[in-house]
């Protein structure tokens, strides 16, 4: 078994597929979470290119928010894009890269990261709210790295 799927039962990533489900139905915005075991670059670094790596910065409004673990390196990041970025303070993610970060402490890392979905999926909702039109533009499988 790898570290990737020690990190996340079957059960875990389908539980964090259906938050992505979730969030997305009241926001034209897009949430990836893409889980690898290492990195030698800072999370935020690391988070942005494989941002572009799953083409994230090619949505229409540019509202993709990226939730980005690496498990042996310890780190993690949360990462959105320009149409948001814009709207928002520097420290718009302190919550949930808080809230991530406790459940991280205790081992429970799939809560976390649902729980963070759920509250990345409320402030995308206030800036980017869902209209009959919107697209599922990315998917919502959680990506995997090395």
């Amino acid at each position: 078994m790898s570290k990737i799927e020690e990190f996340l039962t079957v059960e875990q990533e389908q539980d964090i597929i259906k938050a992505i489900e979730v969030a997305e139905k009241n926001t034209s915005g897009e949430i990836r979470v893409h889980i690898e075991k290492i990195t030698d670059l800072p999370p935020l670094q690391r988070a942005l290119e494989v941002f572009h790596l799953l083409e994230m910065d090619k949505t229409d409004l540019r509202n993709g928010v990226l939730i980005y673990v690496a498990i042996e390196s310890r780190k993690f990041a949360i990462l959105g894009d320009e149409g948001i970025h814009t709207k928002v303070t520097e420290n718009f993610w302190d919550a949930e890269k808080e809230l991530m970060l406790s459940y991280f402490k205790k081992e429970e890392f799939s809560k976390g990261i649902e729980l963070a979905i759920r509250e990345v999926g409320k402030k995308l909702k206030e800036f980017f709210p869902y209209h009959s039109s919107d697209t599922d533009e990315l998917s919502n499988e959680v990506s995997r790295g090395s």
